[in-house]
């Protein structure tokens, strides 16, 4: 189950809606960074239907199944951090982050 805050959801639709188009938001993971691994996002389109779907708050979240592993129990939140503000991944798998937050382990 991968879940979105009542913020983050608001966000997507925003973010789709000034977009113009889309359904919902794709979360994925890539190697990279000093960790291993880091969050992927993407507008989605058109519906593959291999992916997993999940609706939160309002918002559909779609993950490829190859990534669900990687991101069961995944959180999305939004938040903001002195000028910064944007998605904040908590992922109860997360073993260890690097640094300067890019990426992380399992």
């Amino acid at each position: 189950m991968i879940t979105a805050t009542e913020i983050a959801a608001t966000k997507i639709k925003q973010q789709l809606e000034h977009r113009g188009r889309g359904l919902g938001i794709k979360v994925g993971v890539k190697t990279t960074g000093c960790s291993g691994l880091a969050y992927t996002l993407e507008f989605v389109d058109q519906i593959d239907k291999t992916y997993a779907i999940f609706e939160s708050n309002g918002a559909h979240i779609y993950v490829d199944p190859k990534h669900v592993p990687y991101l069961q129990g995944l959180e999305m939140d939004w938040v903001k951090k002195g000028l910064n503000e944007g998605f904040e991944f908590v992922n109860p798998q997360e073993k260890d982050r690097c640094g300067c937050g890019e990426s992380f382990r399992i």
